[in-house]
């Protein structure tokens, strides 16, 4: 299961000092290479037609900042635009870069370029390492374990550390520079840990749709699949009902082989389905329900894929069923139906693949390599309080699955250890914002833990609404959320200003 930008594991078997630092893009500011440096523009079709320019920059990073062993550098990628920053020391706004190609992220967070002319406000977007084009060791970054192990959360922290002191130092004007860290989701993670651990870089940090919770011991495992399952209740009668009885339709359907054919029409299938292949078509149809939770937004959008305004709404439609007269193959003609708003809402998909998830942008491997590793997120479901088949969290064969892909075992309690776990009060200046209609809000951060580490909630914002562009549909509690988001950010700046904080 994935979203933007996470992937993550649905089931419990997979699914400082530093020398010789090179900036290099400075096109605008300082050393011009032609070779490191290209101009970016891109459209985002949710933005009204707004199109945005950065320049395409590269950072000669340490591949391991907290070992002296590995001396080796690669290049790290990041985009910046400085077209409204006031170069008498406005402030930067930073995006913490997820698990996927940063100028994605970059396109789709509005709620930057919306907000950069007030705040006079510097923009880069900084790639996450291991992903896009900031790859450790090139081509062989995911050649084996060994070559795989500087991909941890805390290498990419120090290199946006890094990366921003340089940045101040290097860019004329920028020395006095407050800096604020942004992002969503794991992005949104990493800048809530940004300010914890390095608050001498960041004077603050807005972590969207962040759930720094969902770990072990710190939220119970099925709240994510009960949100999921909310929103879909909430969203047309007997629509939930009906997904929960489509997991005994498909076997009863499936269990001749002329069901097994009929279903592979139905959904239109790239390829026949076989008797092997149907816990992977469950799997593909559960991710689909949730990336559905995750995108369910106001307007038509392509984040993930493109989708009409409200699609949880649009699938419910055809999901209206009696479930007590429904037959199962009337039921799976509709749950087909529900499937195409998802993968061909365009009307341009010939045949649906189950081995896609329409979200390229994002890492796979790398992230699952994090979830074997640190970033151990339980999920289970019940399918009673949720919409789903029954699925127990089980660490112990998720770490076997993990040993068997990777050669690795996770480390249960790692976050908890080097972030803190629930206890983040002796922390500040960061807004944690989550959606009510997003299934990561149950590992977020949804109440104030003090004066200083806010939440915001908005009860009808799906994924990381907030850092989207403004738009004529949204409501208006996310419209709420941005101003309020602002206004700490020019408290934070006041504040580092009258502080005289040194770059």
């Amino acid at each position: 299961m994935r979203s933007g930008g996470f992937v993550s594991v649905s089931r419990p078997v997979i699914t400082s000092i530093v020398l010789n630092l090179s900036l290099y893009c400075f096109h605008v500011f300082a050393l011009k290479s032609q070779l490191l440096t290209r101009h970016g523009g891109v459209t985002d079709l949710n933005a009204q037609d707004t199109v945005i320019n950065y320049e395409t920059c590269y950072f000669d990073q340490k591949i391991d900042h907290f070992g002296f062993l590995e001396d080796g550098t690669f290049k790290q990628r990041y985009l910046v635009n400085n077209e409204h920053w006031d170069q008498k020391g406005g402030p930067i706004l930073f995006y913490t870069g997820n698990e996927g190609d940063i100028t994605w992220f970059c396109n789709n967070t509005g709620f930057m370029w919306d907000v950069a002319e007030d705040l006079g406000a510097m923009l880069v977007f900084a790639e996450h390492r291991y992903y896009g084009e900031s790859l450790p060791f090139g081509q062989d970054s995911y050649s084996d374990t060994k070559h795989l192990n500087y991909l941890t959360s805390e290498q990419a922290l120090a290199d946006f550390s890094v990366l921003i002191r340089e940045l101040k130092r290097k860019v004329l004007g920028a020395q006095e520079s407050p800096v604020i860290a942004i992002g969503g989701s794991y992005g949104g993670m990493l800048s809530a840990w940004l300010r914890m651990k390095y608050p001498n870089v960041v004077v603050g940090a807005l972590a969207a749709s962040a759930p720094i919770w969902q770990f072990p011991d710190m939220v119970p495992c099925g709240d994510f699949y009960k949100i999921v399952t909310q929103d879909f209740a909430r969203s047309g009668l007997n629509c939930d009902s009906n997904i929960r009885r489509s997991w005994k339709a498909i076997d009863n359907i499936t269990a001749t082989d002329d069901g097994l054919q009929w279903l592979s029409g139905e959904f239109s299938l790239c390829s026949p389905l076989k008797k092997t292949d149907l816990d992977d078509f469950k799997a593909w149809l559960q991710e689909t329900w949730v990336n559905l939770a995750m995108v369910d937004y106001p307007y038509e959008a392509n984040f993930l894929q493109p989708l009409p305004r409200w699609p949880i709404q649009v699938v419910c439609k055809h999901l209206n069923f009696d479930p007590s007269s429904v037959s199962d193959y009337q039921l799976l003609g509709g749950i087909s139906e529900a499937a195409r708003v998802y993968y061909n809402y365009t009307g341009n998909c010939p045949c649906l693949n189950t081995s896609s998830t329409a979200t390229g942008n994002l890492g796979f491997i790398g992230w699952y390599y994090q979830a074997c590793t640190e970033m151990v997120m339980p999920l289970c479901t019940d399918g009673v309080q949720d919409m789903f088949e029954p699925q127990d969290w089980n660490f112990q064969a998720f770490s076997d699955e993990c040993n068997s892909l990777f050669g690795v075992r996770p480390r249960a309690d790692w976050a908890a250890t080097v972030y803190g776990g629930l206890d983040i009060a002796s922390h500040s200046n960061i807004i944690f914002s989550n959606g009510g209609l997003d299934p990561w809000s149950s590992g977020g951060v949804t109440r104030n833990i003090s004066d200083s580490v806010v939440a915001i909630v908005i009860p009808d914002g799906a994924h990381h609404l907030d850092l989207r562009y403004n738009n004529e549909y949204d409501p208006h509690t996310v419209l709420s959320a941005r101003i309020q988001e602002v206004e700490y950010f020019k408290l934070w700046i006041t504040q580092a200003r009258k502080l005289q904080i040194p770059g």
